[in-house]
């Protein structure tokens, strides 16, 4: 088990979205994550890591069967009243989820899997119960915005002191080690994360400034299973042998 957000960071952390900047900030990260979700209607999609449902909630109203997981009690109480009964809301980590396999289409981690204590097992965790999609969102390790928040941490006790922060690289590395070389889609947001504006907004949804390896928020998408083409092959088929019938003397016997 990794870092759980006690009393006082889940009041904090709603505190910190009140603010303008920040809800600019989040409005990016919310809009890369449902660009690689997409989610279709009838959908089942597991938010692991949900803390207090701010990445849930704009699943509201579309038809979705949704389900929230977190380890901490304070932040499912704040999930439970803004998400009311639309939500599935269970306290368990994200390195053991309380599910059977392939029973969601898609999962998603919503910088959650920075606080969890084995990331790898809690991805590949998501891809045993997630049958279609497993989307990643984290904070990046290169990002100056994180780098700045790291070096905070090391004087300033916060939620940050217990953040591991990831690279794109490491992303991969973890992921090829549990379902080896498939596909991965990525995308990077909050390249200019100390400016907001109408100029910062176009910059920002620029679809070549998004493979930037330098923006604040990573967002990966990935198969938990390897998808294959077939190929028709030809089958070589032997014709029978004829045979010859058999010669030899035949005695016909007379009455």
């Amino acid at each position: 088990m990794g870092y759980v957000f006690d009393f006082k960071d889940a009041g904090s952390y709603d505190a910190w979205l009140d603010q303008t900047k920040n809800k600019y900030c989040l409005d990016l990260e919310i809009k890369l994550l449902m660009g690689l979700l997409s989610p279709k209607k009838g959908q089942r999609i597991l938010d692991i890591g949900c803390g207090t449902g701010i990445s849930l909630e704009p699943l509201l109203g579309r038809g979705l069967n949704l389900t929230g997981i977190d380890p901490s009690p304070y932040m499912l109480d704040i999930a439970s009243k803004r998400l009311g009964n639309k939500v599935e809301l269970h306290r368990s980590t994200g390195e053991e989820l309380p599910f059977d396999d392939n029973e969601f289409d898609k999962a998603f981690f919503f910088t959650s899997l920075e606080f969890t204590g084995r990331p790898a097992k809690a991805v590949e965790e998501a891809c045993r119960v997630a049958k279609d999609t497993v989307i990643i969102c984290v904070l990046n390790r290169y990002a100056p915005l994180n780098m700045i928040r790291r070096f905070k941490s090391f004087f300033v006790p916060g939620i940050y002191t217990h953040a591991h922060f990831f690279s794109i690289w490491e992303l991969k590395q973890i992921l090829f080690a549990i379902l080896g070389n498939v596909p991965v889609k990525w995308k990077t947001t909050l390249q200019l994360p100390f400016a907001c504006g109408q100029v910062a907004s176009c910059i920002e949804n620029n679809k070549i400034i998004q493979k930037s390896f330098f923006g604040t928020l990573i967002g990966m998408s990935i198969k938990p299973v390897p998808k294959f083409r077939t190929r028709l092959l030809m089958l070589k088929v032997k014709k029978p042998k004829a045979y010859n019938p058999a010669t030899g003397w035949v005695t016909r016997m007379r009455p």
